[in-house]
């Protein structure tokens, strides 16, 4: 660890400014369920539970309010081969259970069966039961609750002072005592690497600074409620797997992290100039106050908002990481040119009074530009079942109809999808190309999906199938015990390419951003200047399509 002295800084503020960025795409986690089948096994009730595409054991766990631990005991072969998609999980009913035990006792014993659950009850009510949290161990508890770590491995039969994450832990009798919510629960990240936080002042671990690519992290950890955001701690952690990386690959490294909160920015003028890059903060009106307040030549990547591209005019060292939806469009329309074949006919469908007229404005001068001959066609979703016609009118049953949706409405993209099923089965010949929210549209149905041959650009996606994201997942899963989320791998990605610039340049990202494109794990990044005097924007995107048998492919 002797190449990693970074130092973190965490203000305890509270943040309420909402994530836009990755939630307003692609990055609607998949919905999970509680499953309404049930099976007893060996006396004990279980769940059983169908894996949909991409639900993580994190979210099942969420869902059912188990452990990891509780899923590998009744399914052992998860531990060792991962979740599989339609694979059946049995998870505990531990509220079930528990009156299984109840009962087993009453018979057993033959005592009052309603004396013994008024006791079960009453007990419940008297306990103080702690959820432990992944950065916490017994002396943040203890404090927490103000009592002492003995009291606490007495009460729960510890022998040992290792705790696993969601664990209970009953916390010993504090009579009228109050639970000290105002105390600011450190981040632990003395497992990853010798750091210094600094909450209210406070050194909570030994630090050095010495390295040679200076960080600064900015994010909305609402760190003072002790239940810190999730997506904010995820992005944290995914910056800490490429700290390490960089660390053990040679490069010494000072991260400094911020609480964002309520549009105050915790840090002075002096130290954001003394980095070699700023990372945050998320929203694009906190990413202004910074840029006003930064000195200049400091360059302030914006890691998770699309919306805000628009600060790279007028800032020269503005670098937006997420693609814009208006680039994922215009990658849609070299991508119809790129496929158009003779005799192929194009339509852009956009719903009448739509609000992004800009955006429409210039796709439509992308395709002349492009020479691409296409039709035009709006209505509003009232008419939706009076469009067949006219739309059988531009299209042609000889060669592919090639069409193009311009909206983020879910009821009409779902409207437009249901007609062209419709003329599917007229024997229409269709290819849908479509922005990257569609795929988080939970009301079409994903066989339509399929038969359009869905074409969409994205500004993220992972493939699960690659050796690098394999590599990542573990190492990920045995540092914190979790799965990763797009906003882990959205903070790898943007620390591992910006410390590497940093690394190899002596921060000088001017002079070689626009010639360092990378494919990362989940984000293709190839930076470009937005225009004179302007930041950079990021131009890539990961093409994928959906095909046959309902596979998912990603073609660039």
């Amino acid at each position: 660890m002797k190449h990693l002295p970074y130092i973190i800084l965490v203000s305890s503020m509270l943040l309420t400014a909402a994530y836009t960025g990755i939630q307003a795409q692609e990055y609607t986690p998949v919905p999970v369920t509680v499953s309404k089948e049930k099976v007893r096994v060996d006396g004990k009730v279980y769940y059983s539970h169908i894996v949909l595409e991409r639900q993580t054991l994190y979210s099942i766990c969420k869902a059912y309010n188990v452990t990891m631990e509780q899923i590998f005991e009744a399914n052992p072969t998860v531990k060792t081969e991962g979740l599989k998609k339609n694979a059946v999980l049995l998870i505990p009913d531990q509220e079930k259970n528990v009156e299984v035990q109840v009962q087993a006792a009453d018979e057993g014993q033959g005592a009052d069966r309603k004396a013994v659950r008024k006791a079960a009850r009453d007990s419940r009510k008297q306990q103080t039961v702690h959820t432990v949290k992944w950065y916490e161990d017994l002396d943040v508890i203890a404090e927490k609750y103000n009592v002492t770590v003995e009291a606490i491995m007495k009460e729960n039969g510890l022998t040992g002072r290792k705790l696993r994450k969601r664990q209970k832990l009953v916390i010993p009798d504090m009579g009228e005592q109050q639970v000290q919510t105002g105390e600011t629960e450190a981040l632990d990240t003395a497992a990853v690497a010798d750091t210094a936080v600094l909450i209210d002042g406070k050194t909570l671990f030994p630090s050095r600074k010495d390295g040679k690519v200076d960080v600064v992290l900015m994010l909305p950890f609402n760190a003072t409620d002790g239940n810190p955001r999730s997506g904010s701690i995820d992005f944290y952690c995914g910056t800490l797997m490429a700290v390490k990386e960089a660390g053990d690959a040679g490069t010494d490294i000072d991260l400094s992290v911020y609480d964002v909160w309520n549009g105050e920015l915790p840090v002075t003028a002096e130290r954001l100039g003394k980095s070699d890059i700023v990372i945050g903060p998320v929203s694009p009106g906190d990413l202004s106050r910074l840029l006003e307040k930064c000195p200049e030549g400091t360059s302030v990547v914006s890691p998770l908002d699309h919306k805000a591209e628009y600060l790279s005019n007028g800032h020269p060292d503005f670098i937006q990481a997420p693609a814009s939806t208006l680039t994922q469009y215009e990658d849609l329309a070299r991508w119809i040119k790129e496929e158009q074949g003779a005799g192929e006919k194009v339509i852009v469908i956009y719903e009448k009074g739509a609000r992004n007229i800009e955006e429409l404005a210039s796709m439509n001068s992308i395709l002349e530009k492009d020479g691409i001959a296409f039709h035009s066609f709006s209505y509003s979703i009232l008419e939706g079942r009076d469009i067949q016609q006219p739309l059988k009118g531009m299209m042609t049953t000889g060669a592919a109809n090639r069409v193009l949706v311009m909206s983020e409405s879910e009821a009409f993209v779902n409207d437009v999808v249901r007609n062209l099923n419709l003329l599917i089965h007229d024997k229409y010949d269709i290819v849908l190309y479509g922005p990257s929210k569609i795929r988080s549209f939970e009301t079409i149905e994903v066989d339509n999906l399929h038969n359009t041959k869905l074409h969409t650009s994205l500004a993220y996606y992972v493939d699960y199938g690659s050796t690098a994201v394999k590599d990542f997942v573990k190492k990920y899963r045995a540092l914190f015990n979790t799965e990763p989320t797009p906003y882990a791998f959205q903070g790898y990605d943007i620390a591992t390419y910006f410390i590497g610039l940093c690394a190899g340049h002596d921060g000088d990202l001017d002079s070689i951003l626009e010639s360092s494109d990378r494919e990362m794990l989940q984000t293709d990044l190839k930076f470009r200047k937005s225009g004179e005097g302007d930041g950079y924007v990021n131009t890539g995107v990961r093409r994928i399509v959906y095909g046959d048998n309902y596979t998912i492919t990603l073609v660039k």
